[in-house]
């Protein structure tokens, strides 16, 4: 029987996903900090959909820049849909190269801005960074906060 090659890209052994928010629901912001193991677009977004935390929100479409990637998509062409656990989940590059930058799109029509570190970011460095967001420290940690639009309940009760 034989088996599929790991590329030389994808770590052999996953770890958990490495992922820093800041701010809450609740609050309207939310932005933070992913650092991916390998620079595979397909396994790091499809880990981070089916890891994306249950009580925020589940993601429906991600924006990303193709610098970012070592296979933005295939034969040349942008990828239009990465493969998750739970199904299809649409995706999209910039039109312009905004690198370390990814956009998620959440199923309640929020958006969550991540700053993308680099799979090769030496551990102390992404250590130094994800303590500073979860100290909500954004001046250390190089960060994008969006304001999310409220959920279409949340702006019933404000009315």
């Amino acid at each position: 029987m034989m088996t599929s090659p790991t590329p030389a890209n994808i770590p052999a052994h996953r770890v958990p996903l490495r992922l820093r928010l800041l701010g809450s629901p609740s609050t309207g912001y939310l932005g933070g900090v992913w650092w991916p193991q390998s620079r595979d677009l397909q396994v790091e977004a499809a880990d981070l959909v089916d890891h994306f935390p249950d009580q925020i929100d589940h993601i429906d479409r991600l924006l990303f820049s193709p610098p970012d990637w070592d296979n933005p998509g295939p034969d040349g062409r942008r990828v239009r849909r990465i493969q998750a656990r739970r199904g299809p989940v649409r995706v999209g590059g910039f039109p312009s190269d905004d690198t370390q930058l990814m956009i998620l799109l959440l199923a309640s029509g929020r958006r969550v801005s991540l700053k993308v570190l680099a799979s090769a970011t030496d551990p102390i460095e992404a250590d130094r960074q994800f303590r500073a967001i979860s100290q909500g420290d954004v001046s250390g940690a190089p960060l994008v906060r969006v304001r999310v639009r409220p959920r279409a309940e949340e702006t019933q009760s404000w009315m």
